[in-house]
């Protein structure tokens, strides 16, 4: 009965009349979808920002680590997000391997691509004899704009709808039937994009939260976190992952480490502080 009456709001839009195509360029020969040009943008402004981040004093690294962290992430991305997806996800996808490298097809986890990161930027700092809890630091103001512009392309997709719901900006996607559904990706990009962005960018900016680290990167994983565990009550649970026997979604499961681990290192940042001297020149900081 409720979904009978959830179908027959007038006040839902449907998703075909938006005009949205997930191929943004078709050259006949090969397509250029949204979703590959969303991982691209976001690493390319993300490094734009990294760039003007590090220009600060104090910065824990110079212009020549901060480009090698580029290619250090994007392996990180790409490997642990899909590594991630295919282990937690669709793990029926192991049975033929060479599937995994299909990335073309979609598919990628965050939470992975989290680990995978964390693993770029640690072999980084190593390699160079960096500090690698505040790259990190730095690194974490920036992932805000791939998730913001990935949630974005997976609304263009008309893919991980939301939960069935009756509000007046309720959105009926094709894939999943004739019902009227929260547009939780639009939700996730204004929550894990624009308003966690805005938090580290204050931190960042107005406070001396960069000389405490492992701050920023607390914040980053509490405040997605929050919004990710949140928002999973009107996102729609992954196909075959519906009832999970201990109440929770993958992606709430997922996330408690991350909240854990978020809140540990913003309550003991202040006594990591030290004495910051900076990659670059010769005066101390702070």
């Amino acid at each position: 009965m409720l979904i009978s009456l959830l179908a027959e709001t007038a006040a839902a839009f449907r998703f075909d009349s938006l005009g949205l195509s997930p191929v943004a360029l078709d050259l006949g020969f090969l397509q250029i979808r949204w979703y590959s040009l969303a991982y691209i943008a976001g690493i390319l402004v993300g490094w734009w920002y990294l760039l003007k981040l590090i220009d600060r004093p104090g910065a824990p690294m110079a212009r020549r680590h901060a480009d090698d962290m580029v290619f250090y992430a994007t392996l990180g991305i790409l490997i642990g997000g899909r590594l991630a997806y295919v282990l937690f996800y669709q793990p029926q996808i192991w049975r033929h391997p060479l599937d995994v490298l299909k990335l073309w097809e979609g598919g990628m986890s965050f939470h992975g691509g989290v680990i995978g990161v964390t693993v770029g930027i640690i072999l980084l700092a190593r390699k160079n004899g960096l500090n690698w809890l505040r790259i990190h630091d730095y690194v974490a103001c920036c992932v805000p704009f791939g998730l913001f512009f990935g949630r974005l392309a997976n609304f263009v997709n008309g893919e991980l709808w939301g939960r069935p719901t009756n509000v007046p900006w309720a959105v009926i996607f094709p894939r999943a039937g004739d019902i009227p559904r929260h547009p939780s990706q639009l939700y996730e990009a204004g929550l894990e994009g624009i308003v966690l962005f805005c938090v580290l960018a204050f931190l960042f900016w107005r406070t001396d939260a960069r000389y405490q680290p492992g701050k920023l990167v607390g914040t980053f994983l509490l405040g997605y976190g929050l919004c990710r565990f949140s928002l999973e009550w009107v996102r729609a649970p992954d196909a075959g992952l519906e009832h999970l026997s201990w109440g929770l979604t993958m992606g709430q499961t997922l996330t408690i480490p991350m909240l854990l681990g978020g809140a540990w290192l913003i309550a003991t940042a202040k006594r990591r502080r030290v004495r910051v001297e900076p990659i670059a020149g010769s005066a101390s900081v702070a």
